[in-house]
């Protein structure tokens, strides 16, 4: 099963996300907590994403 949730920033994505990855005992993936993580780590894709964070643009897909 795949389900994506999309919505505006602060519409409640990620508490719905552990809401239903708890109840169906799936993991649960967030692209932003994965672009943060690498962002901290000062990894070659964190730095990129960092750039367009920066920018006030979003981080394309490519990246």
């Amino acid at each position: 099963m795949n389900l994506i949730l999309l919505g505006a920033p602060g519409a409640g994505k990620g508490t719905q996300a552990e809401k239903i990855c708890e109840k169906l005992s799936i993991p649960a993936i967030s692209t932003g907590n994965i672009l943060r993580e690498a962002m901290a780590n000062g990894t070659e894709m964190g730095l990129k994403a960092k750039s367009f964070i920066d920018a006030g643009a979003l981080v394309p897909d490519e990246v």
